[in-house]
């Protein structure tokens, strides 16, 4: 294998994150990847950060892929265009483009690609969201949602909110009311399975979009799984899987069973239930 140059945290010539990997041109086409010491065949996630389609960068995001990497994952982050450089559906674009490199070179760092998962947080659950279930995106980059992605995670996901109603939502999405822009309106036919997480205090993103999106996705035969945290908000979900947090919040161990159950083929009841949960 063929180490980048930003090779840090190397043991016994394993190195455990590689930083500025490119995907795709641009200031904004690269990634980082966190890989556990020894990893081989580890299931994979891609991770897509919010900040509102306007803000956000992976280097942020290293407690959190440490911790993921801490439980057995090779961690993909990427960064993508945000507003005001590009508008929808620009940085679903820049997303499949990111899906398609980890699915092609990402046995290079310990992970097996037929066990690759999208997960996002706010707008970035939402661009795993259309990745996952608008075909068009990853069919663009030569890839099939159900053949190749095992799974969505979405994070306080905004899936069902029309109408815009801020002049920047409307600007960044070219109209106040465009159905295309919503998962949502493609959670038919046979999709991947997902775990949807929300906050019971977010006041940013209602979880009402992760149990609908659930119901659509359940009524179409499809697994999903609502789960509402009551303590935590649109932030502090994500803070949840924070290490020091593992022994009183369940929302790494769901993670890891989701992960693990759905790999494995096990499918749950197509029954829609919201554990609310502390």
């Amino acid at each position: 294998m063929v180490i980048p140059r930003r090779c840090f945290g190397s043991l016994k010539g394993q190195c455990v994150k590689f930083n500025d990997i490119r995907y795709t041109e641009g200031a904004r086409g690269t990634l980082d990847i966190y890989r556990p010491r020894g990893a081989d065949g580890a299931p994979v996630i891609v991770f897509f950060y919010g900040g509102r389609w306007t803000s956000g960068r992976k280097g942020l995001y290293h407690i959190f892929g440490r911790a993921l990497r801490s439980r057995g994952y090779v961690v993909v982050i990427p960064d993508y265009r945000i507003y005001p450089e590009v508008r929808f559906p620009s940085f679903v674009e820049d997303g499949a483009r990111a899906v398609r490199w980890t699915r092609d070179n990402i046995a290079e760092y310990g992970g097996d690609p037929r066990r690759l998962f999208v997960m996002g947080h706010s707008a970035g659950a939402h661009i795993a969201a259309m990745l996952s279930f608008d075909p068009q995106w990853l069919q663009r980059v030569g890839l099939d949602a159900n053949r190749d992605i095992t799974g969505l995670i979405g994070l306080a996901g905004p899936y069902d909110f029309l109408p815009f109603k801020d002049a920047d939502l409307i600007e960044i999405f070219d109209g106040a009311d465009r159905p295309e822009t919503q998962p949502i309106n493609f959670a038919h036919g046979r999709k991947p399975p997902a775990l949807l997480v929300s906050g019971g205090k977010d006041k940013l993103v209602h979880f009402g979009n992760s149990t609908r999106l659930a119901e659509r996705l359940c009524q179409g035969g499809n697994d999903a799984t609502a789960l509402l945290y009551r303590r935590l908000g649109h932030i502090t979900v994500l803070a949840g899987y924070a290490p020091f947090l593992w022994n009183f919040l369940s929302a790494m161990r769901d993670l890891d069973a989701f992960v693990e159950r759905v790999t494995k083929g096990a499918s749950r009841p197509v029954l829609l239930t919201v554990p609310v949960k502390a």
